[in-house]
């Protein structure tokens, strides 16, 4: 049925694990919490999302330092000069960073400054990125497209992986519909589907899922339930204020709430949510 051979697991149990670093693990019974802005703005910005969210179960920050927008005339990143800050960010709060690569010409850069490397939806049959991704020694977190079937984005994910790269995350951000009410519709039945079928991890983006911050925490309860290995979602100081999809953007204060009430569902499914990274770095 699926054209590939490195992602489909050989056994029920088979499962490869990725490491952000020797405690952030994804595909552990640890699920694993990836927080922050769309995009980088400032480096006072993400001082301010960096220093709150080391002190929650929150393991890696995200923020957008090239933006793939529909509007060539909306924000599309600060650039290298975004990178630099995420690169800062991570050095002075010991914190891993995740942000999004879109051209082959931009991995070097990113590698150099980023602990993982996304791939984001528009970009998932992106084949030659794919490609030169599989030649990267970096944890790759693969979003699936906006209206990818699953053979699809699992052959997007074998593109990496036949490359000799086995880190790969595969990320559930939902896919396209004919209702507008939420931006796009959470595939849950994917998130459960994937776990059986492949030996990736699988995380859940409710934010970009959802686009509307009401939505966002009932969705990631219901994608721990559902059996996800973590969630990227996002977050910032000032959420009215972002430049980049403000109305789906929790604030700081809302995303340690929903961490923390994470906790009972994880532990219901057999899982726990990983410690503060302030609490990681200091054992």
């Amino acid at each position: 049925m699926f054209n590939a051979k490195l992602a489909l697991k050989s056994h029920p149990e088979a499962i490869t694990p990725v490491s952000l670093n020797d405690r952030i693990i994804f595909g552990s019974q640890e699920i694993v919490i990836i927080g922050g802005p769309c995009a980088v703005e400032s480096l006072e910005q993400m001082e301010a999302v960096a220093s709150r969210l080391r002190l929650a179960p929150v393991q890696a920050l995200r923020g957008g330092a090239f933006k793939p927008r529909t509007s060539p005339y909306s924000f599309q990143g600060l650039g290298l000069e975004g990178l630099k800050i995420l690169s800062d960010i991570k050095r002075r709060y010991s914190i891993p960073v995740v942000t999004e690569v879109m051209t082959i010409e931009q991995i070097e850069a990113v590698a150099l400054h980023a602990d993982m490397l996304q791939v984001g939806s528009r970009n998932m049959q992106n084949f030659d990125l794919l490609k030169a991704l599989g030649k990267v020694n970096k944890p790759i977190l693969l979003k699936r497209g906006l209206a990818a079937t699953l053979e699809e984005f699992i052959c997007a994910a074998e593109y990496i992986l036949a490359q000799g790269n086995s880190q790969v995350v595969l990320c559930e951000r939902g896919i396209r519909s004919f209702d507008d009410y939420t931006r796009n519709v959470l595939d849950l039945g994917a998130v459960v589907a994937l776990k059986q079928l492949t030996c990736l991890p699988v995380i859940v983006d409710p934010s970009h899922a959802a686009g509307r911050r009401e939505l966002i925490a009932p969705l990631a309860k219901a994608a721990i339930a559902a059996g996800a290995d973590g969630l990227i979602i996002e977050c910032h100081p000032q959420p009215e204020k972002s430049v980049s999809d403000a109305a789906k953007a929790l604030s700081l204060e809302e995303m340690v709430n929903l961490v923390h009430n994470l906790e009972p569902i994880a532990q219901a499914v057999g899982r726990c949510i990983l410690p503060p990274i302030a609490s990681l770095m200091a054992a």
